[in-house]
């Protein structure tokens, strides 16, 4: 993987966290407000695996 694929992994975890939150706000369901800031979490976490990994690449290319 060069990092992209990482960055788009983290934007659709995310969004889907995102969503989760929303739904759990509106069904004052707190187990999918917690899954949802989890999966966001883990989004923010592989997107700056793909930033690491695209430094890496274009560091190693020179």
């Amino acid at each position: 993987m060069d990092g992209y694929e990482d960055k788009i992994e983290g934007k659709m975890d995310k969004t889907k966290g995102k969503i989760k939150e929303k739904y759990g706000d509106m069904t004052d369901d707190k187990g999918k407000v917690i899954e949802g800031k989890f999966d966001r979490a883990k989004g923010e976490a592989k997107d700056k695996i793909g930033d690491f990994k695209k430094d890496l690449n274009k560091n190693n290319d020179h």
